[in-house]
């Protein structure tokens, strides 16, 4: 490999951020939020509160990640932007320790910029794969990174659940307590992992071709030409479309599954245990994708993973037990590491030369705005069967069209366009 170092350094932000993937985003200050932040309010409003926080940072997230991806393509600073954003949600993390209840308006604001910190800097750290991967590598040390999370967050997360539900084998007085120190432990976590890359991965520097003063500017001038120009990366622009599709059923799938569980009677601790199964079981199969796809080609193993989430949501129709559920936990570790790894690797691929952090900004545009219209549709079929199991099967037009699509994208043509980039500013 290109180099092992910048390779090990890339690898561990994903065991470093994944922390915050994990026990913020997933398992534990969502029901912290509710528990405590919005104490005193109906459940109806506390969900409306978190549901506006999370919305008010993907929006941020979308605006900002293609323009700042522009900007730091043409200055050479990836590394500074990934730098800055991750400390942003270092900080928050650590700062909602001192969440207390009633404070739901502290509590958004941290987790807005915990978010947007985590989301913006995860656009700099994609757009570096291209940079420290050889062609042939790149979908492995795509998988690897997701391994890595893998790993990284649910080591902390069990650490952090056992620390909950056990504080005094922890010399801590109470779950409030061990709760608060939870968020803390992710902040340290991800700022201690997040060294070997800054320390060992290197920026491809270009000539500098204006004042620092003008950058503003030509980052929205390049972001309005990427979306103009995207269009004549015909590959590109079909493999783009087919993953705002699939991406669409995949998020919906981790978003929405904890409630599915509880809507059918799964209890609390069986979704937490399937979290953390899912978590583990992702290690093995991110590293064997990466394997199966240096085989079979990586659009072909994508392929593969896209009809084990069909089955899923088909699967997911019939669920009426725990035991199902642990199943189904199971079979999305298969490949959820896998997909979005793949995916990462094969949009890496066929980005144009020295614009990737500018492409990889329009991609993370992408991936948020496909995670609204899947768990909308979601509502809306149950909300209209009054089954939230005809929501979850509806899900299989996600995946269906997102196929035929990929089937459709010429990756090796798509390579060859990104090596002769169209001019630009």
């Amino acid at each position: 490999m290109k180099n092992k170092k910048a390779i090990f350094g890339w690898t561990m932000y994903d065991w470093a951020n994944s922390a915050f993937a994990t026990t913020v985003m997933a398992a534990v200050f969502p029901v912290f939020y509710y528990d405590v932040a919005a104490k005193g309010a109906t459940e109806s409003l506390a969900s409306s509160y978190y549901g506006y926080s999370s919305a008010i940072a993907a929006l941020i997230v979308a605006i900002l990640a293609p323009i700042l991806g522009a900007i730091s393509d043409y200055s050479s600073s990836k590394k500074q932007f990934l730098r800055f954003f991750a400390y942003m949600g270092i900080i928050a993390t650590i700062l909602m320790y001192f969440i207390g209840e009633g404070q739901f308006i502290f509590a958004s604001l941290l987790m807005i910029l915990g978010t947007v910190g985590f989301s913006g800097a995860n656009v700099f750290y994609d757009a570096f794969l291209p940079e420290i991967a050889e062609e042939k590598n790149i979908d492995k040390v795509s998988a690897r990174g997701f391994a890595f999370g893998y790993i990284g967050g649910g080591l902390l997360l069990i650490v952090n659940l056992a620390m909950i539900m056990k504080p005094s084998l922890f010399f801590l007085p109470n779950t409030l307590v061990a709760t608060q120190i939870s968020f803390v432990t992710v902040g340290l976590w991800w700022f201690v992992f997040s060294i070997p890359l800054f320390r060992h991965v290197k920026e491809r520097k270009l000539p500098t071709q204006t004042q620092k003063g003008q950058y503003i500017i030509i980052g929205f001038a390049r972001i309005k030409d990427t979306f103009t120009e995207i269009r004549h990366y015909k590959q590109l622009f079909i493999f783009l479309i087919a993953f705002w599709l699939f991406n669409d059923g995949i998020s919906t799938i981790i978003k929405m599954a904890t409630i599915y569980g509880k809507d059918i009677g799964i209890g609390s601790t069986d979704l937490i245990a399937a979290l953390v199964i899912t978590q583990f079981v992702g290690i093995p199969f991110s590293f064997l994708f990466g394997w199966l796809a240096s085989k079979i080609t990586a659009k072909r193993a994508l392929i593969l993973a896209l009809w084990v989430y069909t089955a899923i949501v088909i699967f997911g129709y019939f669920m009426s037990s725990a035991l199902h559920f642990y199943i189904l936990a199971t079979s999305v570790g298969f490949v959820q590491g896998g997909a979005q790894a793949l995916s990462r690797s094969i949009f890496g691929s066929m980005v144009p030369l020295n614009r990737n952090a500018e492409f990889f900004g329009f991609y993370g545009i992408m991936g948020k705005f496909s995670a609204i219209f899947g768990p909308f549709l979601f509502a809306l079929v149950g909300q209209l069967t009054g089954s939230s199991r005809f929501g979850i099967v509806s899900l299989v037009l996600f995946f269906l069209i997102g196929i035929y699509l990929l089937t459709k994208v010429n990756v090796e043509e798509g390579k060859l366009a990104a090596q002769q980039p169209r001019l630009t500013l």
